[in-house]
Order: structure tokens, then C-alpha cells, then sequence
């Protein structure tokens, strides 16, 4: 399997959360090319494959599929110049901003590895590739359309995330890995009205902007120092003409944290600050508050990490091995394994430039020269990423496999 070709052609023709219908047939087919067992339209666009090689553990590796509404400006000849209809309706342009392509060539890569090495273990080989990570929640929803009625139950949940960081380097962190997330979409109601006549309107630009800088203080004055939490105010709507006071004003919120607790001191603070905002601002209808995706605290089994990490470093070399920290982003791979009471694995997969990701860390400017996953300039490097990721996925799956 030419891994580069499929690569590009998946990162050219990239699709939206519970869109991927063209990704799921090229996986589908490669699958069927390696003899594998294929289950397709798990949780919509969902694929697993299945290979049967004798008695032994089952190991459950995973890839997701969708892409973003971002606009690519990576100035790649394969870049993408598709669009797509996002979850409001809207036509959106769709790019791989956060790697997804090269998690799907990977997995496949893996795939054909493991199967022309079937002589060398024994157990059963679970690969399933996600749809919906970025917007949907696609682990549960092919948790809650059957997966494990239709693959079998695995006795880990192993997986991958390609990362800014150098190229060849990897390794995943023990315990809370990365964070919980809770998304909300907020509706402030006030009273439209003329521009020239704000004394007869509840101007909900204001009421807003309000907000947004009271939500500034959540993390900042009620979570504790040695806590971790993040409010980001990703989207604010409001308005048509500048002479027109609106009805009404969209905020779009996520809310990250690692505990239970903070979690919920902080979602309780963001919910006091948005009514109490409205309140101030004389509101006749108390603003709605509507939450989406919801994914919980992605936990690396401390046994089953340290195992892996191991098996890392005897194939690449510790010095190719780094432990990533705790991650304020957040993934629903973790759903995958407590569905069925599984330790996971997740590691990060370092797909940047080493000489350019070296020479801003030198000159203190990689947050800004440096494009970070879900940029328009986020472009890894084909090589060494994807032999590197293959590697690690087959090295994870042997250490697992009988």
C-alpha cells in the first residue's frame, strides 16, 4: 500500500463529522484488499475491520476520520479546496486541520503490517476508524449503534494523535491525559430595536459583551491555582446592519477541565454568570443554554502506559520517547474503552518539522511559528509521521497480542 498516495488523496478530499462517506469507502475497500473482516456503518459512517488469527487477547486500535471547517492555507500541492455543509446548514470549506488523515493512513498502514506478520502472534485484531470526533461524539454513538454487538469486545483500547511536536517522537502520559470538555450554545434574548433608539431596546450585543468579559474571571478568580480549567468563547453572532439593534445574540462556549470537581464548580459558574448577565441587562426572557458535545476526562491506564512506553522505547530509543503532559484538548476515544470496562492507551505522535520546530523552541517563538492542530497552517510532515505512527501502532498491538 502506497501509505504517501493515500495520505494525500485522503487530506485532498477531506469530509465533516458524520459526512465521511467517501473516507469510509476508501477504508472499507483497503480493508477488504487485506483480507480483512469489514463492518461498515457503525454510528453512521463508522468502519472496523476484524482479523481472526487464533486463540489470544483482542486489541482494539483506533482512528478518527472527520475533518474541520477550516479554510487550508497550508500552500500544499495536495491541499484541500473542498466545502461542506456543517451541522447548522451552513456551506463551510473542510480541511484536516487536526491530522485525522494521517491517523486513517496510519491505522491502515498498521493494518497491512499486522496481517502479513500473522505468523508472528495470535489473538484478534480489532481496527476501527471513528467518525464525528471533532463535532457529534462518534465513540459513543458507535458504542450506542452496536460496535461491540458487531466487533469483538477488545482488551485494550489503543490509539494515536498527531501532534506539532518533531517528527519520530512519541509517547503517551499515565492518568488524565487530556481534558474533559463541555460545550455550550448560549442564546441571550433582548428587545430589537432602531440604532438611533437604544433608550427602547435590551441591546443584547451589550448583554454579550458583558458576558464575555465576566466569563474571564471563572478561571481566573474561582478555580484554584494548582487546578486546571479553560473557558474559551469560540463564536459570538449578533446583529445584520449597524443601525439595527438585534433580538437577540449566539454565544458558542467550551469549557475544559481535568477533575470532576472543577468540572463542575465551573460549568455551575458559567451557567450563574450567563443569567445573571441577562438579569443586569434587564432581560424579558431569561437566555438559553443548551449543551453539546459533553466528553469526559481521556485517563491512560497507568499499568497499561507504562507497558507501552516501554515497548516504545525498545523500538525507537528513549530518546525518541517523551512524555506529553497532561493536554488541555480533549478526545472521546476514552468512551471506547469504558463502554466495555477496558484500560486505554493514547499516545501523541509528533509530526513537526524537527529543524523548524527546534529553532523556534530556541528562539522562544514556537506558540507563533510553530501552526498548533485545528490551523489553517497545520500541515504535518508526511515522513517521518507516518512510518513512525505505523511503527507505534504495530509495536502497541504485538506488546497486547499474544
Amino acid at each position: 500500500m502506497d501509505l504517501e498516495a493515500l495520505y494525500r488523496d485522503l487530506h485532498s478530499h477531506p469530509e465533516l463529522s458524520f459526512a465521511e462517506h467517501r473516507t469510509s469507502g476508501v477504508v472499507a475497500d483497503a480493508l477488504t484488499d487485506l483480507g480483512v473482516e469489514v463492518v461498515t456503518g457503525i454510528g453512521v459512517t463508522g468502519v472496523a475491520g476484524v482479523f481472526r488469527n487464533g486463540d489470544g487477547p483482542t486489541v482494539l486500535l483506533r482512528a478518527d476520520m472527520d475533518a474541520l471547517p477550516v479554510l487550508e492555507d497550508t500552500g500544499l500541492e495536495w491541499a484541500s479546496t473542498q466545502t461542506g455543509v456543517d451541522h447548522t446548514g451552513a456551506t463551510v470549506p473542510v480541511m484536516h486541520a487536526c491530522g485525522h488523515d494521517i491517523h486513517i493512513t496510519c491505522l491502515l498502514g498498521a493494518v497491512e503490517r499486522l496481517v502479513a506478520d500473522r505468523a508472528d502472534w495470535s489473538g484478534t485484531l480489532v481496527a476501527v476508524f471513528q467518525p464525528a470526533e471533532e463535532h457529534g461524539g462518534g465513540a459513543q454513538v458507535m458504542v450506542e449503534g452496536g460496535l461491540y454487538d458487531k466487533v469483538p469486545t477488545p482488551d485494550i483500547v489503543l490509539g494515536q494523535h498527531v501532534t506539532p511536536l518533531p517528527a519520530g517522537m512519541l509517547g503517551a502520559h499515565s492518568g488524565p491525559a487530556m481534558a474533559a470538555v463541555d460545550t455550550m450554545q448560549v442564546v441571550l434574548h433582548g428587545r430589537g430595536g432602531h440604532g438611533s433608539r437604544p433608550e427602547t431596546t435590551i441591546d443584547p450585543v451589550v448583554m454579550a459583551a458583558a458576558t464575555v468579559m465576566r466569563l474571564q474571571t471563572v478561571v481566573s478568580r474561582e478555580v484554584a491555582a494548582q487546578d486546571t480549567s479553560v473557558v474559551t468563547v469560540g463564536s459570538l453572532h449578533a446583529g445584520t446592519a449597524n443601525n439595527i439593534i438585534a433580538a437577540e445574540a449566539a454565544l458558542g462556549i467550551s469549557i475544559r477541565s481535568f477533575s470532576e470537581e472543577v468540572r463542575g464548580r465551573v460549568l455551575s459558574s458559567v451557567e450563574r454568570i450567563i443569567r445573571a448577565e441577562a438579569t443586569a441587562s434587564g432581560a424579558d426572557v431569561p437566555p438559553d443554554i443548551e449543551y453539546g458535545e459533553r466528553y469526559p476526562v481521556t485517563v491512560n491506564d497507568p499499568e497499561a502506559t507504562a507497558r507501552t512506553n516501554g515497548a516504545f522505547a525498545a523500538e525507537f530509543g528513549e530518546d525518541r520517547i517523551f512524555d506529553p503532559g497532561a493536554i488541555s484538548g480533549s478526545e472521546d476515544v476514552g468512551n471506547l474503552a469504558t463502554a466495555v470496562g477496558v484500560p486505554l492507551v493514547y499516545w501523541m505522535l509528533g509530526g513537526g518539522d524537527p529543524q523548524k520546530v527546534a529553532a523556534a523552541m530556541a528562539a522562544g517563538t514556537a506558540e507563533t511559528d510553530i501552526p498548533s492542530n485545528h490551523s489553517p497552517h497545520f500541515a504535518p510532515l508526511a515522513q517521518p509521521t507516518i512510518d513512525t505512527g505505523v511503527r507505534a501502532l504495530v509495536v502497541a498491538a504485538r506488546e497486547w497480542l499474544a
